[in-house]
């Protein structure tokens, strides 16, 4: 963690409490209070849908549960009004880790699917609400609640109340930015298949920020309950929170721990201006236009945008030290079985990729696995990095079956791979698509060890003088080298390189085959998938053909290319033609 940071929670949080103690008037507590009101939604928002780009429209209808569950226990129940927001928080998470726990369930519901879902529960809620008694159609009235003086006044306690939770929502968005945690859920973003086969266990840290995130808003609901003495669905369970807490994440930039508090300030304090000089309608309006101009032309947000240009003018960070990692565990002797596939049968609607494929590689040989153009080796590939499960069959590495097991298993146990065309993350720079391989892979690094053995690898494949750029930045043999260092990275037994020649020119294939003995010779098995065939020639001990999704041929390779039916698989049969 930054010292800096933790600095300013120190100093400015204690600064902020002391405002009361200034007995300013009533109107400006007030104020303050919904600035750091739309802080703690907008924030806590932002650690699901901002860090994982799982774009929620539904924060209104968790923050909803939290405002009638403190309603009904403060003013129905005459519960003290403290005692309710741990309860608040709790029942907003429930509801949206048991949303989440099917939702996430389902890979098609990503996306725009799920915000429409998201949206949809909002209105749900509030009817099963407005047609039981917790409502009943006239609302409720906490008039009657009385607050706590925490503060000298009324509204110096709800300021300090809602400071409190800000502070708390702030330090754990920031806490999680910085984690693990964080780490994943920005892989998530940017591509969660290929986050879930580099050992990021997606659907695990979904859960946990969405259940974070319906924490906060529900305890935020709480408070806001008393705050405005009287609820009713209608006014409740509407677009407008789920549109302002977008609104002000998006404008203050949403890659950010801190870009959503100050999303939340400008808007807040534009509102506020513009109500206040009698245009509440043209305020909106032009709030309207800011958030256009800041997705046309800052789609970092404003925080990101100053970031941008600070870190422009700002001495370049230096760069980890190389660590050379320590030997690639072995489980077993040269030459004994490391994987296992039997039987296996993968098909898509009717067409199957492989028929009950059966082969098996040992520890420490190059394997060539070859075949033109759809024969079922990219499936194959999926099916044994986890990404696909087969309707039969069993993947067995290193004596475990991981069929049955979450795909990101496959990583934990020693399995790499690469991609045909390169999937780098997009919006971690080189340095951090290595090191995440080395914090989820294997080994489960530490974020300083994972770093220092990604410089290594990236020394290793001559990328370390590009460790700060961006994907978007390298060239296709650079994001193809950036792919074999990220592979590398997470400390595998086991390396499946598939198509990693594809658009190479010769002498950058020469290097690649270099690289390629030189993995093998650090203690990783590998299982070369590629259509070059001098490459195949000269790497690999022994070759596997697939044709149609079946294994036609497997031997010596020489003799394998010579084999008719591979030949025939290739070139095609010849037939006669009359004169």
């Amino acid at each position: 963690m930054d010292r800096r940071v933790i600095a300013a929670f120190v100093v400015l949080v204690p600064l902020l409490a002391a405002v009361p103690l200034l007995k300013l008037p009533a109107f400006y507590e007030t104020f303050l209070y919904l600035v750091l009101h739309w802080i703690v939604l907008a924030t806590s928002w932002n650690i699901l849908s901002g860090y994982s780009g799982y774009f929620s429209f539904g924060h209104g209808a968790f923050f909803g549960v939290g405002i009638y569950t403190t309603a009904v226990l403060s003013g129905k129940l005459d519960w003290p009004f403290l005692s309710t927001l741990p309860v608040a928080a709790l029942v907003a998470a429930v509801f949206g880790v048991g949303l989440g726990a099917i939702v996430f369930r389902l890979p098609r519901l990503r996306g725009e699917l799920f915000g429409l879902l998201t949206l949809a529960i909002t209105f749900v809620i509030g009817t099963i609400i407005l047609n039981t008694p917790i409502d009943g159609g006239p609302g409720v009235y906490l008039s009657a609640v009385p607050v706590p003086a925490i503060g000298p006044t009324p509204s110096g306690s709800f300021y300090l109340i809602i400071l409190a939770l800000a502070a708390l929502v702030l330090w754990v968005a920031y806490w999680i930015y910085t984690a693990r945690l964080g780490s994943g859920l920005f892989a998530i973003h940017d591509d969660e298949d290929v986050a879930e086969v580099q050992g990021v266990p997606t659907y695990r840290y979904k859960l946990i920020a969405f259940g974070i995130s319906c924490a906060f808003a529900g305890m935020a609901g709480g408070i806001h309950s008393v705050f405005v003495s009287y609820v009713t669905v209608g006014e409740v369970f509407n677009i407008v929170v789920p549109l302002n807490v977008v609104l002000m994440s998006v404008l203050g930039g949403s890659r950010h721990w801190f870009g959503p508090a100050v999303g939340a300030t400008v808007i807040t304090a534009l509102l506020y201006a513009f109500t206040a000089g009698d245009f509440a309608v043209a305020g909106r309006a032009a709030i309207g236009f800011i958030l256009i101009a800041v997705i046309l032309f800052m789609p970092q947000g404003i925080l990101g945008q100053l970031l941008r240009y600070w870190r422009k003018r700002a001495a370049p960070k230096p760069l980890p030290q190389p660590l050379p990692p320590a030997p690639i565990p072995r489980t077993g002797q040269s030459g004994e079985l490391i994987l296992s596939v039997e039987g296996v049968t993968k098909q898509f609607t009717g067409v199957r990729a492989l028929s009950d494929v059966t082969l098996q590689v040992h520890r420490g040989e190059i394997l060539g696995l070859v075949g033109p153009n759809g024969s079922g080796k990219s499936t194959m590939v999926n099916v044994i990095t986890g990404l696909y499960k087969p309707e039969a069959g069993r993947v067995v590495f290193n004596g475990t079956d991981l069929v049955p097991l979450p795909s990101f298993q496959a990583a934990h146990a020693g399995i790499a791979r690469t991609y045909q065309i390169p999937r780098p993350f997009a919006s971690l720079t080189v340095l951090e698509n290595a090191t995440l391989a080395g914090m989820f892979g294997g080994r489960q690094l530490s974020r300083s060890q994972a770093e220092r053995q990604a410089m290594h690898w990236l020394e290793f494949v001559g990328l370390a003088e590009r460790a700060g750029a961006l994907p978007t930045e390298l060239n296709l043999h650079q994001r193809k080298f950036l792919e074999l260092a990220r592979a590398l990275a997470s400390a595998p037994q086991l390396v499946l390189l598939d198509e990693v020649l594809a658009g190479l020119t010769p002498s950058e294939i020469n290097s690649a085959i270099t690289l390629v003995r030189e993995i093998r010779n650090r203690g990783s098995t590998v299982v070369f998938i590629e259509h070059n065939m001098r490459a195949v020639l000269e790497l690999c001990e022994r070759l596997i053909v697939l044709n149609y999704g079946q294994i036609i041929a497997s031997g010596d390779p020489r003799k394998v290319i010579a084999d008719p039916e591979v030949i025939s698989a290739y070139l095609g049969t010849p037939h006669e033609t009359g004169r």
